[in-house]
């Protein structure tokens, strides 16, 4: 696994393209940014993908972060400035999306949020939990890695490299990242005005299944907040969806007319170009 120690950097993808719109894909807890690995090729297919990846000891605030993430953005679109930015958040990340989004919103054509963070406060014991972290020896961490697993995802769902994968990740990060992270989590506050100028379609994607938060319940109170969004429920899916092998978010977002048409006519293009 790749370790980025200095700073948030974007992990980009062996294919770049540039003539794509730009995916942005801001990951969960682990915030590794290797878990979209099963997404990226489907991806690729209709954008140039970038990962961010934050580092395992870093303690900066929502604040920084959200300025880190701009600015790696405005350094993309320096490159290529003529294109549409999809922002994608997943749990931590859908947290951390939202203040980006906030922040600059002129930035992006489109919005998507799988399975927001921004429930964590409706689950009681997870916030009396997290407030205890801090007592549990360091060892104990990888013991508690393995136990949270069946919550963050329906294990039945995944391959086994991508359980290993999820595992693998989770296990990366220190015990004290972990309770900084839990506490930007029980800190976190978006005001329903800053959504509601968020103006841009916004797809909010809920696992059915996600043990570990209610995030059916927070994408249905997203929906009424944001004013041009559509709600995707996954029945049978859990709170590590990506990871899932019958999930396939660039499907997901076609099947929803999600793509915008420079999307769409560059895949027709790539199809062609196969066939020839």
């Amino acid at each position: 696994m790749l370790e980025v120690e200095l700073k948030p950097c974007f992990l980009t993808p062996k294919r770049i393209q540039p003539q794509y719109p730009l995916f942005v894909y801001l990951p969960g807890m682990d915030g590794t940014g290797q878990l979209l690995r099963s997404q990226t090729a489907g991806l690729e297919v209709g954008f140039d993908v970038r990962c961010l990846a934050i580092p395992r000891q870093d303690l900066t605030t929502w604040e920084i972060l959200t300025k880190n993430v701009l600015d790696l953005i405005h350094a993309e679109l320096e490159k290529s400035a003529q294109r549409p930015v999809y922002l994608c958040g997943e749990s931590f990340g859908g947290c951390l999306a939202m203040k980006v989004a906030i922040q600059a919103p002129h930035l992006f054509k489109r919005i998507i949020l799988i399975n927001p963070a921004s429930s964590f406060h409706l689950r009681p014991w997870l916030t009396w939990a997290s407030q205890l972290t801090n007592l549990v020896h360091p060892c104990l961490y990888e013991v508690g890695a393995l136990a949270l697993l069946p919550f963050l995802a329906s294990l039945q769902r995944m391959t086994r490299s991508d359980r290993q994968e999820l595992l693998k990740s989770m296990r990366s990060v220190p015990p004290e990242t972990v309770m900084w992270r839990l506490c930007l989590l029980r800190e976190f506050d978006v005001k329903e005005e800053q959504l509601r100028c968020l103006t841009q379609p916004a797809l909010l994607i809920g696992g059915g299944q996600d043990r570990l938060l209610p995030s059916v319940e927070e994408v249905k109170r997203l929906n009424t907040i944001l004013i041009n969004s559509k709600t995707v429920i996954l029945p049978h899916s859990g709170h590590a969806c990506l990871l899932e092998s019958d999930t396939n978010l660039y499907e997901i977002m076609k099947a929803n007319n999600f793509l915008e048409n420079s999307a769409e006519v560059l895949e027709s293009f790539q199809l062609k170009d196969a066939v020839r």
